[in-house]
């Protein structure tokens, strides 16, 4: 997948091009961040990028790139594109028989290093990278070791990597893809640069569901509103028990929002309990927390600005119309009593007085 095509982090992906187009990317990088954000995909993206056999460029130097490579070998020729369509310095074409192997991950020079069944990536593994290391690229202009939940590297692996990160040979590169950056060893972290991958918004989520895992609108957007920012947690979770528990919060909120009758509270607190499961609950409080988010930005922005910000994008004129009935404080005091209710169910409270506590506090 070429750069353009990643959800979301566009201007780290920019400086990432920018530094393989001036020939200055490090040979040795952290790519840092939440889980299911993207991050391993980047690197695959950025391995296309050094062996496309026609990677597009927006400024044009074509007869530069023609006449150089990126890294002293014979390279393709580039197609320029406007700058409309691809807003990189450089990026893969996406097409070509280089790309598309990356892609499958079937690569010579593209190696993939992850922990085994035991959960760890052993000292045997590093080192075979290592050796391999030592020799010309087979088939493309760059060997690119990708080395994915790098911080399962067991020290002894990580110490056979050492020497290699500060001085990898002239035609590899090493992607270290972590969540967990602070538990690889010091010695490791200075000998690389650090790319921080932040969360996606929900937007963003949702966009990906949809063109790559034929999720519905609703289906996608319910999962994405649930996800904090990871596609890899949108995607593990199950989209029919989101929508269901999205829509039994909406209808909460809907039904306490314009009154105070105790007798449509407690009826609305039925809506909330799901039946006194307990990890029902606790998806429609997160629902409601995902909603009264929403509800928090409509006030907060002018009118019809505000689409591409909401979680729940695709309930936009229902929310708009139920933001009427709460003001900011009313917000904040719904986000405190979801906060209060979700530890109470881990503290083993029953389901039936948490919902209905919240149903009262809204």
């Amino acid at each position: 997948m070429p750069f353009r095509d990643i959800a979301g982090h566009r201007h780290l992906l920019e400086l990432v091009a920018g530094a393989v187009a001036r020939q200055s990317l490090p040979p040795s990088l952290i790519f840092a961040g939440p889980e299911g954000v993207g991050k391993r995909t980047a690197a695959l993206a950025l391995a296309q990028v050094l062996n496309c056999h026609a990677p597009v460029r927006t400024d044009g130097q074509v007869e530069e790139v023609e006449s150089a490579s990126l890294f002293g070998q014979a390279a393709p020729a580039a197609r320029a594109v406007d700058a409309e369509e691809n807003t990189f310095a450089i990026d893969a074409c996406g097409t070509c028989p280089s790309c598309a192997r990356i892609a499958r991950q079937v690569h010579a020079d593209v190696l993939v290093v992850e922990p085994g069944d035991t959960g760890v990536i052993k000292v045997d593994q590093v080192r075979d990278i290592v050796e391999r290391t030592g020799y010309r690229p087979f088939e493309g202009r760059r060997r690119v070791i990708i080395v994915d939940d790098a911080d399962a590297m067991l020290s002894e692996a990580q110490n056979a990597l050492l020497k290699t990160l500060e001085e990898p040979p002239s035609a590899s590169m090493f992607v270290l893809v972590t969540s967990r950056p602070d538990e690889l060893l010091p010695t490791v972290r200075s000998r690389c640069q650090r790319l921080r991958f932040g969360r996606l918004a929900p937007s963003e989520i949702a966009s990906v569901l949809m063109r790559f895992h034929e999720y519905s609108e609703t289906d996608a957007h319910a999962a994405a509103s649930a996800a904090d920012g990871s596609i890899g947690a949108a995607l593990d979770s199950g989209s029919d028990e989101l929508v269901e528990a999205r829509d039994a919060a909406k209808d909460v909120l809907q039904h306490v929002a314009s009154s105070m009758d105790p007798r449509r509270r407690l009826d609305g607190a039925k809506m909330i309990a799901g039946g006194g499961d307990r990890d029902e609950l606790r998806r429609r409080l997160r629902a409601m927390a995902s909603i009264l988010r929403d509800l928090g930005v409509i006030r907060a922005m002018p009118a019809g600005t505000e689409h591409e910000y909401l979680a729940n994008a695709d309930l936009g004129e229902p929310l708009r119309r139920l933001a009427t009935a709460f003001d900011h404080d009313r917000v904040a005091r719904g986000f405190a009593a979801i906060d209060q209710a979700l530890e109470a169910i881990d503290r083993n409270a029953s389901p039936k007085i948490v919902a209905d506590w919240v149903a009262f506090q809204l």
